[in-house]
């Protein structure tokens, strides 16, 4: 590569915070120095004058939902935790959600089961990490009340089928929920072909707007279901970020090479000696996590971002129902966008191998053992299936295995940190003695 280019940093973290488009940029310093200068008054009438107008019409396209039926919050775990509790579960309804279920909204199901006296089950999952949508056509009845799901997980890059997950829903009165904060911008989202009543997003990961806004559709039946207690939300996104986010929408996304980046990166990983990929199911997105038998994770993020690469790092707490049954603590990870490039790869492969021929140097050894990559997965749209990841147990709804997994109600509410949660969980029976 060009002597030139090695001093040029390479963002790929975009699931942890996306790169702001240089217009978004600039209005979000623009009205946040007219809001210094002027107040708060001016803005807000700008905002809800001439950007929500914009902005809501750029949401109904961009998530395939009516004009209207989306809100503004400060992220999409807030909304999910202002809107879920207030649903009127009892003791005779189930809940259901995932393995990938995100602490932060697993948190929230399990103070609505604890507080209804219902019933909390986790989906099993197939041997190659797909949920087990068989399972679930054959035990969902009208009893299933809720059906929490994470499109893309905040730990690996598997992408749910959410669509075959709705059309297994339909025919039942279950209200449907779905977590696209790290799909929507990289993958198409059509809150219509899903057919979920409740979708959030973030708006500062590959949508790449400002951080605390977010978003959240509301079907009509959510609303419905909402009406005793209503619908609005008790903390929202500040005048200036959302003009931002309006602007970041407003940037033509180039439906480039993500996806073909996304699998480079993939096979350099595979092809990295004591690497291990974490890619369970079939198909895999923009999203690469992986783990090293000998340089923990956070050695490993420190020393490529050393050498301008920016990566993330994921932990087991954010899905504690999954990462923690495979002994990862914690993992790189890889995040490309459709502004990257096949530079940025290359440079990621020499960076990662210039990071591991040094490991020796004031870095410890990863204290569990690493199976060997499953071959590459396919990323998503790109036709090709990948093979089963070993070793990964499914959990059981109401079995043993999974009993106890979930977290305790009285959780604390964990610290903002720049859009992210990170909790430690305890486990607590719920008073039937199911999950």
């Amino acid at each position: 590569m060009p002597h030139g280019d090695r001093g040029r940093r390479v963002h790929l973290d975009t699931a942890g915070l996306g790169r702001m488009p240089a217009a978004a940029r600039a209005q979000l310093t623009e009205w946040t120095r007219h809001e210094d200068r002027h107040g708060p008054y001016e803005v807000d009438e700008h905002v809800h004058h001439v950007v929500r107008p914009e902005l809501d019409a750029r949401l109904a396209a961009l998530l395939g939902a009516p004009a209207g039926d989306t809100v503004l919050a400060t992220g999409a775990a807030d909304a999910f935790a202002a809107l879920v509790p207030r649903l009127a579960l009892g003791p005779g309804d189930r809940i259901w959600t995932t393995p990938y279920e995100g602490v932060a909204n697993l948190t929230v199901l399990t103070a609505l089961r604890d507080r209804a006296r219902c019933r909390l089950e986790v989906v099993p999952l197939r041997p190659d990490g797909d949920l087990d949508l068989e399972w679930m056509a054959a035990h969902i009845d009208d009893d299933v009340a809720l059906v929490s799901v994470a499109h893309v997980p905040a730990g690996c890059g598997i992408v749910t089928p959410v669509e075959d997950i709705g059309r297994i829903l339909a025919p039942h009165r279950c209200l449907y929920a779905v977590d696209a904060s790290y799909a929507v911008g990289q993958l198409p989202v059509d809150a219509g072909r899903i057919g979920c009543q409740l979708l959030t997003g973030d708006g500062w990961r590959f949508l790449r707007g400002p951080e605390s806004v977010g978003f959240a559709y509301l079907a009509p039946e959510l609303r419905q279901a909402l009406a005793p207690c209503g619908t609005a939300l008790p903390a929202l996104p500040e005048g200036a970020s959302v003009v931002a986010l309006n602007a970041a929408l407003a940037v033509p996304q180039d439906a480039g090479p993500a996806g073909g980046l996304a699998a480079v990166v993939r096979t350099v990983v595979q092809e990295t000696p004591g690497a291990e990929l974490i890619a369970p199911g079939r198909v895999q997105c923009g999203i690469v996590t992986f783990r090293h038998a000998e340089m923990p994770a956070g050695s490993l993020r420190r020393a490529l971002a050393a050498r301008g690469v920016v990566v993330g790092k994921t932990v087991a707490q954010q899905t504690p129902l999954y990462s923690p049954g495979r002994k990862a603590t914690a993992a790189v990870r890889v995040s490309v966008h459709h502004d990257n490039s096949a530079w940025d790869a290359a440079r990621f492969t020499e960076a990662l191998r210039e990071a591991l021929a040094g490991r020796g140097r004031g870095c410890h050894a990863v204290p569990t053992a690493v199976r060997a990559a499953p071959p590459a997965p396919a990323a998503a749209g790109g036709g090709a299936v990948a093979a089963p990841a070993a070793g990964l147990r499914a959990v059981c709804a109401g079995s043993a295995a999974g009993a106890g997994a979930v977290p305790a109600a009285g959780v604390p509410r964990p610290r903002r940190t720049a859009g992210r949660r990170h909790l430690a969980l305890v486990s607590a029976p719920a008073p039937d003695g199911t999950a």
